[in-house]
Formats: C-alpha cells, sequence, structure tokens
C-alpha cells in the first residue's frame, strides 16, 4: 500500500502537470518545422517553467543571445536537434531530453567526470548462483550471515508482496545491505515503498515547491512529504546502503530518505543528485521536450539536485578491482561485522525489532 505522503506528493504532481500543460498548450498550437519558432517555443517553455535557474546560476537570456545567432531557417531538422539538445544542457541537468522520432537528448555530465565505483562482472561474483531476483532487483546472503540486495532501476516493479518475501529471507541475518549503485531512478512510488519499511515512525522527510508564475525564483512555500511505515515487515537492524555517483533521481531520493534513519550507514560515492519533479510538454513540430519544473528538497528544505554526501566517500581501489574484489561492498560488509555481535533480534507479526 503507498504512504499518504505519496498520496498527496502524486495529487501535486498531477495539479502541477495540468497548471503546466494549459500554461503551454501555446507552444503546440500551430504546428511549424519552421527553426526559429521551434527554437523560440522551446527557449520561452524553459525561461517560464524551469525550476533551478537561480539556484545554478544560469543566465537564460545570455544562453539565447548564444544560440538565436546560430539558428538558421535552411537547417535542417538534425542540425536543428543537434542545436537545441546543446542548449539544453546549459542546464546542467540529467531530467532534461528533447525526443523526437529519430533521437533523444541526454546530459551526463552529472556522472562522466567521475570513478564508475561499479563493476557488475565482480558483482555477479558476489551475488554467486544461489540469488533470487525479482525483475531488477537481485538478492542473496553474502558471508558471515549479511543480506545483500541490488536494486538496478527504480522504475522495475517492487510490490509489498515482493518485500516481504525478501525480509522474510533475511529474518536471520545480523545485517542488511542494499546497493542501489548505477541506479539512474524511475518511479518515487517505489523509493517510497522500499523506505518505509526502515521506520517505525511517520516523519517528515523532504519538502516539494511549484512555480507561481513565469519569474526564475517565484515558489510557492515549501509544502511537507512524509513517510509512514509500512505495516509490512520492518527492517530495524543496521543497514548500509552503497552509493554511486550513477545514482540518480528516485535514487538520490532514496538516500536522502535513507540517510534519516539513525541505523542505516551510507557507503560509497555521492549520489548522481536529481530532485526535481521532471515535466513533459511539446514543440510546434511535434518533439517532445522533458525538463525539471518542481523542486523537491530534503527534511532541511536543502536542494539535493547536485547530489547526496554518503557518511563514509570509499572508492573501489584498481588492486581490488584486478582481483574481482568490490572494495564498498567489503566496506560495507566489515562496517557490518563490527556494528554487530552475532546476535538476532526477536521478531514479532509486525517486523524485526531492536533489541
Amino acid at each position: 500500500m503507498e504512504g499518504r505522503g505519496m498520496r498527496k506528493l502524486d495529487f501535486i504532481f498531477i495539479l502541477l502537470s495540468l497548471f503546466f500543460f494549459l500554461g503551454s498548450c501555446d507552444a503546440g498550437d500551430e504546428y511549424t518545422v519552421n527553426p526559429h519558432d521551434n527554437f523560440e517555443a522551446l527557449w520561452k517553455l524553459i525561461d517560464e517553467k524551469y525550476c533551478f535557474f537561480d539556484y545554478k546560476h544560469i543566465d537564460w537570456d545570455s544562453v539565447y543571445e548564444k544560440y538565436n545567432v546560430q539558428i538558421s531557417d535552411t537547417m535542417d531538422q538534425y542540425r536543428l536537434f543537434n542545436m537545441l539538445s546543446t542548449m539544453l544542457t546549459e542546464l546542467q541537468d540529467g531530467h532534461t531530453n528533447l525526443i523526437s522520432s529519430f533521437n533523444t537528448s541526454h546530459s551526463w555530465n552529472w556522472h562522466e567526470n567521475y570513478p564508475d565505483n561499479f563493476n557488475s562482472v565482480v558483482l555477479r561474483k558476489y551475488l554467486g548462483d544461489d540469488y533470487k531476483s525479482i525483475e531488477e532487483l537481485y538478492y542473496c546472503i553474502l558471508r558471515d550471515n549479511f543480506g545483500y540486495v541490488y536494486y538496478g532501476n527504480f522504475s522495475s516493479p517492487v510490490s509489498e508482496a515482493n518485500l516481504d518475501d525478501i525480509f522474510s529471507c533475511f529474518e536471520n541475518c545480523r545485517g542488511l545491505i542494499i546497493d542501489i549503485r548505477n541506479n539512474r531512478g524511475g518511479s518515487l512510488v517505489y523509493s517510497e515503498r522500499i523506505a518505509s519499511r526502515f521506520t517505525e515512525e511517520k516523519r517528515i522527510v523532504g519538502y516539494i515547491m511549484h512555480k507561481r508564475s513565469a519569474a526564475h525564483n517565484d515558489f510557492s512555500d515549501p509544502y511537507p512529504i512524509e513517510l509512514e511505515p509500512s505495516k509490512g515487515r520492518k527492517w530495524l537492524r543496521p543497514v548500509v546502503v552503497l552509493t554511486n555517483r550513477s545514482s540518480y533521481s528516485a535514487a538520490n531520493d532514496f538516500v536522502n530518505k535513507m540517510k534519516l534513519f539513525p541505523h542505516v550507514m551510507i557507503i560509497g560515492d555521492k549520489t548522481g543528485g536529481g530532485c526535481g519533479l521532471p515535466f513533459h510538454s511539446e514543440l510546434p513540430n511535434g518533439w517532445g521536450v522533458r525538463f525539471s519544473s518542481s523542486p523537491i528538497l530534503d527534511a532541511n528544505k536543502e536542494y539535493t539536485e547536485y547530489g547526496v554526501d554518503p557518511h563514509l566517500k570509499i572508492d573501489i581501489r584498481e588492486e581490488d578491482q584486478l582481483n574481482s574484489i568490490d572494495t564498498i561492498i567489503e566496506e560495507a560488509l566489515r562496517y557490518l561485522w563490527d556494528k554487530t555481535d552475532g546476535s538476532v533480534p526477536a521478531v514479532t507479526n509486525t517486523g524485526y525489532i531492536n533489541r
């Protein structure tokens, strides 16, 4: 069952989507492939609706001057697409895409200039041959009786029944590792659904704002986002969440939530960020455009657009990787070994409790 906080967030997002749709219908009312018309429509749409101009110190008027002189009415659709895509990279935002029938633009700067800190071949060694899987979620029990979950995509469905089965499998485990490295996001519903298994009380985990006008910094007051504890099995024993710079969007949101819990340790690299709710619209030539429209803040009302810091920053050592050793998983196992004494807490009919 989804939490009330997320249902409120979904409702807000629906209202915001309707607001933006009504406010941007004029961009695509008259179909035209004219390059200048589409440039103007895209620039104006971003100018009025994008939510991080002031936070990122972006001079969007200067961007207009820079690219307007490069647009000509004789350029073909491919050159236009490349030019508009390059303009969108000025936003430094992985949630921003231009979408045509022949290509989709991406901005990858949020992770490309950092260590990978992940190797799927090495991970396969840790999973072994006796792992279980649900869509893109894989889980097993590692050495010293520590549970391990790798979740590679927050678009991959995970039900309440799935989570009950997973925690049942780990019933006698001393601690748990949740690995979301290289998870580039997906649904906030699954972020909330999993995080709700690690708390016994309702708490504010963040805030959301929406734009009130076309002014770049005209936002509503922050509206609280609440996380309610799951009614299913909960895990209150020591937990380590593994992250890297390719943990983005909903994965960033998940780390932001989990970092609030006292029995959770975040190990690895800073997340890739991405805290703006994306909105979809359309240009006059039919191309789609997606961009951040409503910022989500953390529990301290701070932006996490550029990522969430781990408790312990650690990179995979080159010599370890050459020997098929994942430095970050090994550090998590060491932490859990030191944190636990080998005893297993009691189990109630609603979940796990601490001693």
